[in-house]
């Protein structure tokens, strides 16, 4: 057991570069465009309205689409892209309403 460390820690610590071993970069950012877009619109919402962070999220959204093109299915990019314009138009009618 290392110093300071329970053995609960260390069996984590192991299950979880286990998982690293068959963890993909595809399917983290799969994730991690299904968590930017939910933040982004619920920047949108009225009650939670940020929109620097909402614009944030677009840019992010249309950075990291394309960097999935060959290594995700095609629908799932399309959804994406789709995503991506959806929020953009929703952006563009908070600003509106803000102005």
């Amino acid at each position: 057991m290392t110093e300071g460390r329970l053995p609960a820690d260390d069996e984590l610590l192991k299950q979880l570069e286990e998982e690293l071993k068959t963890l993909k970069v595809s399917d983290l950012l799969v994730q991690t465009l299904y968590t930017v877009s939910s933040l982004g619109y619920r920047r949108l919402s009225e009650q939670d309205r940020d929109l620097d962070q909402a614009h944030l999220a677009i840019e992010a959204l249309r950075a990291l689409v394309p960097v999935l093109e060959g290594s995700a299915s095609e629908e799932l990019v399309r959804d994406f892209k789709q995503v991506t314009a959806n929020l953009q138009l929703a952006y563009a009618d908070a600003v509106k309403d803000a102005g």
